[in-house]
């Protein structure tokens, strides 16, 4: 089969990496404001070996080859740069209260004495856990916030479309909570923002660790509000045009907060955003311990559907559907995704990975079923027309009435 018969531009063979457990259908990147059904998608790399990127990111994090205590020494020099003198917002934090934004701005503040503001773009549907979390934070931790809740109507609608047209619901919300962090910066003059991990955890180019926002490479990622002069037939929200949604009624202002930024208007601002998993050795689990730690962070109390963990994307009644939507797309899922990052960091080894995901990964996530066909108005037999239709016969082949994967982990 050659790749032109396969969807997204898969791979012709789905392989496993032979260090971790990803697959080489993981895509590097789902959220480009032009995404229809026939997008193809750049996928992560794999050496001659059969090793893939992200596995050697973590040996050259972890053998030598980069030098912390240099690294520590850039991020002091960067701080000591934009620290401001009488406790005004020095710094932007986004993120939602979870392992990774407690720890980003608690080790800002506390040990290198800078003056966060955080902001967070909400959930679709918060879970209990999640919203303890997230008061957790700002309480016991000690931070302003903004929360930003998108139009409840207009966020729906997209997320239903993104579901039907994309199978990626979660489309919309990544969209939002992406330009949320430069709106915000922009609006308060503040010219640094900080993410957690450096993209190389994931197995993007690992030399990624800084940008300016008013950069022609940074597409996607604008600061402050649309120009007016964007072209809205080149950009889609949901696999849709966003001049359809006008044409329908919906409003340049509904989409706003979701759509591609101009930063020439305020290029001034000079703002740029750099990734703290780039200047300080990042590992999840040393995250969450920290959380735990300063803010009272707390993991599930059940297992998450889907996985094996307890602390990861716990905060959104929806998580679960963008996993189980993935797997379905390209053939692995939550487990893989975890074991994948676990086995990197030491904690687990490849053996087990693999025995958890035959155990786990795909499992259907349940538990919040109904709430998310409530939400984004389908029925369930819709829900499973829909999952049934993204998949590819490339990866997939039904056998006595169930779908089984081609190409399974072992």
């Amino acid at each position: 089969m050659s790749i032109d018969d396969t969807r997204y531009g898969l791979p012709e063979k789905m392989e496993y990496c032979k260090k971790c457990v990803i697959p080489n259908t993981k895509p590097m990147s789902m959220n480009e404001y032009k995404h229809t059904p026939e997008t193809k998608h750049k996928y992560i790399q794999f050496d001659a070996q059969g090793i893939c990127s992200a596995c050697r990111f973590n040996e050259a994090r972890d053998d030598g080859t980069i030098d912390w205590g240099k690294r520590e020494a850039e991020l002091r020099v960067l701080l000591d740069k934009y620290r401001s003198s009488d406790g005004s917002y020095d710094v932007l934090v986004p993120g939602s209260g979870g392992k990774d934004s407690v720890f980003a701005s608690h080790i800002l503040k506390y040990k290198y004495g800078m003056h966060p503001l955080t902001v967070t773009w909400a959930p679709h549907l918060y879970t209990d856990i999640g919203w303890k979390n997230f008061q957790n934070w700002l309480h016991i931790g000690g931070f302003d916030n903004y929360l930003f809740t998108p139009n409840g109507r207009i966020h729906r609608l997209l997320t239903r479309n993104a579901f039907l047209n994309l199978l990626f619901p979660f489309q919309p919300f990544i969209l939002g909570q992406k330009t949320f962090a430069p709106k915000m910066a922009a609006r308060f003059n503040i010219p640094l923002i900080f993410w957690g991990e450096n993209p190389g955890e994931f197995g993007a180019d690992m030399s990624i660790h800084q940008k300016k926002f008013n950069s022609d490479e940074n597409e996607g990622h604008r600061l402050d509000f649309v120009d007016p002069n964007v072209n809205l037939d080149d950009l889609y929200l949901g696999g849709k045009k966003v001049s359809e949604y006008i044409k329908e009624g919906v409003t340049y202002g509904d989409l706003a907060p979701y759509l591609p930024l101009d930063g020439k208007a305020i290029a001034e601002k000079n703002i740029e955003f750099h990734f703290l998993g780039y200047y300080i050795k990042w590992i999840p689990q040393e995250c969450y311990y920290y959380s735990v730690k300063h803010t009272g962070f707390e993991a599930n109390p059940v297992r998450t559907e889907g996985t094996y963990s307890k602390y990861n994307s716990i905060d959104d009644k929806t998580d679960g559907f963008f996993y189980y939507t993935t797997y379905a797309k390209f053939g692995f899922g939550r487990t893989i995704a975890d074991a994948a990052q676990e086995i990197r960091n030491h904690h687990i080894t490849r053996e087990e990975g693999v025995a958890l995901a035959k155990r786990f990964d795909g499992e259907f996530p349940q538990r919040y079923f109904k709430e998310f066909l409530d939400y984004i108005g389908v029925t369930e037999q819709e829900f499973t027309q829909t999952i049934d239709a993204f998949r590819d016969p490339h990866l997939w082949e039904k056998k006595d009435g169930e779908w089984k994967l081609r190409f399974p982990i072992s």
